[in-house]
């Protein structure tokens, strides 16, 4: 199972399952193919956004333990 963490990069993430794309945007990241998410943090985009991102990576985490099961 894939453990996503906050220093994970938006593109190495989306990689991993492109089927994470709706949860970044539930969560408020909707510019997925802007060039920074490939050299961005997570952590970095929250931040950037005002967004929670103990919420984000709690979600990110959860699909891939179902996607595990």
């Amino acid at each position: 199972m894939a453990k996503i963490t906050k220093d994970m990069i938006i593109a190495d993430v989306l990689r991993m399952d492109r089927e994470t794309a709706p949860i970044f945007m539930r969560h408020g990241l909707h510019c997925l193919g802007c060039p920074a998410s490939s050299m961005e943090s997570i952590a970095d985009a929250a931040m950037v956004h005002g967004l929670s991102v103990d919420a984000l990576i709690n979600d990110l985490n959860e699909f891939f333990a179902k996607k595990g099961e």
